[in-house]
């Protein structure tokens, strides 16, 4: 490949990132791994323009549309929540979400600070 190809195709998928069958509508299921933000972020501006708040029930994905609501449940405990994406992350290698507090607090991940998930778009 040429380097202008590879420019070119370097900056398409960086404007335009693939879209996964989590995108593809409401139903679709993904499985991984979910963290939450630590304390700090709180009352930060996220991608959205909203301010972090870790009373709320918000997470951040790499690439589902903001506002995009979620059923994420932990696959442990089986608990589920709903939570709406207004961020981008997680940046930890093999994690799929980040959560707030207040919904890692309701999955029951807050000891372990990471656990298995499942979410479905609404």
């Amino acid at each position: 490949m040429n380097k202008t190809l590879a420019t070119a195709a370097l900056l398409v998928s960086t404007f335009f990132p693939v879209i996964s069958d989590a995108q593809a509508g409401s139903g679709h299921t993904q499985k991984g791994m979910a963290s939450y933000y630590h304390d700090r972020f709180h009352g930060r501006k996220t991608a959205s323009g909203q301010r972090y708040n870790r009373n709320q029930f918000t997470a951040a994905h790499k690439t589902l549309p903001l506002g995009t609501k979620l059923e994420v449940t932990n696959t442990r405990t089986g608990r589920s929540i709903i939570v709406k994406v207004n961020d981008r992350g997680p940046y930890a290698k093999g994690r799929s979400l980040d959560l707030s507090r207040e919904a890692a607090r309701s999955l029951g991940i807050i000891h372990q600070g990471v656990a298995p998930i499942k979410f479905r778009v609404l």
